[in-house]
């Protein structure tokens, strides 16, 4: 009988091969571990360069607060884009807030994609001022039409920053990118009736926006000169006429009104200990093409069109309201003329040196004209007659009649406002018709006017 086969030999290699598989699985592990512990430490170290130099920690400035040190970097470019802090935005932001002629200004404008800001802007840049705009595009009346003027803005170099005054970090950021010489500070949740609905859209933008902006202005090297919008609502329960800028402007009949107020006497402040040049200026009912949706005469010309009932409203002793209607050009002019005699803030980096410009200015059309006169020009722009609905002022903060003394604004810096309301209306009904793409009748009637612009 055969013996059986020696298998010794064969489970002695297995038992070996075995032993150098489990010796190299665990150097295999080893060798793992170390490279995946390299590799992280090398993130790690990537994420803290990266994190070092696109957030810098707060520095402290000469007045003793802190602000944001930003500076261009490839990271920034590398992993921001054309976004908000990247090299191709802060590339954009210079360029448009460069000016074109000698000694001309660099003025940021907030509520750029506004009425009066885009106007503004557009005469500043036509001019051979820089630019910069700052707008939030909220949603009090429709974002597409600030969009649009966004889009006109664009097509002459304007850049206009989606942002908001709350936002300290963006503004500081916006102030070591570019020194402006001026800043025109338009921003503002408008409107008398909304504060009824909504009041703290009031606080956050005319009086917690404008101290931010403020705080951030007063700190900058150098400040600059500052020109902002008040209103002609601070004038309130006044009952004197015309309205001066030496009137009573303490009793508001609104909290829209109550804010502007508030902002004069911030202004103040800010104008006392840290020498900022201020101007205020109190507009008088603003019309005019690319103008607000929210205002009368803008919703009037929609309804008679869309033959819906218009109200108008009386005074509770059945008296006609009346507006000084000021056209928009004109207020344009007023804004430039204040921004070219403002005078140089007086302070550095937060500490005043001496006392500095405070000036608060009306610009209206010193011509008040019952709202009854305002349908009746529109009826005959439009051809249509509107279905009227006379009542009673509501007690909602509006205030009956307003009359603009501009007297001082002349003096100054020669305002004079030149556009009748029949005029600057027939301007805007060509605007309207043409932005809407409305076909009527409307049309012909305004082209008969052909050397009048839009």
């Amino acid at each position: 009988m055969a013996s059986p086969p020696d298998t010794s030999k064969t489970m002695k290699l297995e038992r070996y091969n075995s032993y150098l598989r489990r010796v190299n699985s665990t150097k295999f592990l080893n060798a793992s571990s170390k490279l995946l512990f390299r590799a992280t430490l090398l993130i790690a170290l990537v994420l803290i360069l990266f994190f070092t130099l696109n957030y810098p920690p707060l520095t402290t400035d000469s007045s003793g607060h802190s602000r944001l040190h930003t500076r261009n970097n490839f990271l920034s470019s590398a992993f921001y884009g054309s976004g908000v802090g990247g090299a191709a935005w802060e590339k954009q932001v210079r360029h448009s807030s460069t000016p074109r002629r000698a000694n001309g200004m660099s003025v940021l404008v907030t509520g750029a994609a506004g009425f009066v800001g885009s106007h503004c802007s557009l005469a500043l840049k036509k001019r051979g001022d820089g630019v910069l705009g700052l707008d939030n595009f909220n949603d009090y009346y429709d974002p597409s039409l600030k969009k649009d003027r966004q889009a006109l803005l664009a097509r002459h170099q304007i850049f206009v920053v989606d942002g908001d005054l709350n936002d300290g970090p963006l503004l500081s950021k916006l102030f070591d990118v570019v020194p402006f010489t001026h800043v025109l500070h338009l921003a503002a949740q408008a409107g008398v009736r909304y504060a009824m609905q909504n009041p703290q859209s009031y606080v956050r933008s005319n009086i917690a926006g404008f101290v931010n902006l403020l705080e951030v202005a007063k700190a900058a090297n150098p400040q600059p000169a500052i020109v902002w919008a008040s209103s002609s609502s601070v004038y309130g329960l006044n009952t004197e006429n015309p309205f001066s800028e030496g009137h009573r402007t303490d009793q508001p009949a609104s909290l829209y009104a109550a804010t502007k107020k508030a902002g004069e006497e911030i202004a103040h402040t800010y104008n006392h200990i840290y020498g900022l040049s201020i101007t205020g200026l109190r507009f008088f009912t603003v019309y005019g093409p690319w103008g607000r949706p929210d205002m009368a005469y803008f919703f009037f010309t929609k309804a008679i069109l869309h033959g819906k009932p218009i109200d108008i409203y009386q005074t509770q002793d059945d008296k006609e309201v009346a507006r000084d209607f000021t056209y928009i050009d004109d207020i344009v002019k007023g804004c430039l003329g204040s921004l070219d005699t403002a005078e140089k803030s007086t302070g550095s980096g937060g500490k005043k040196k001496g006392p500095a410009q405070l000036r608060v200015y009306n610009l209206g059309n010193t011509s008040p004209v019952p709202v009854g006169k305002l349908v009746s020009i529109l009826e005959s722009l439009l051809n249509t007659k509107a279905k009227k609905h006379v009542i009673k002022m509501p007690r909602n903060g509006d205030v009956p009649y307003t009359h603009a003394n501009v007297s001082l604004a002349f003096r100054d810096f020669g305002y004079k406002p030149t556009t009748d309301l029949s005029t600057g209306l027939r301007k805007f009904v060509k605007w309207y018709v043409s932005y809407y793409g409305i076909q009527t009748r409307v049309k012909k009637e305004i082209n008969l006017h052909p050397e009048e612009s839009a």
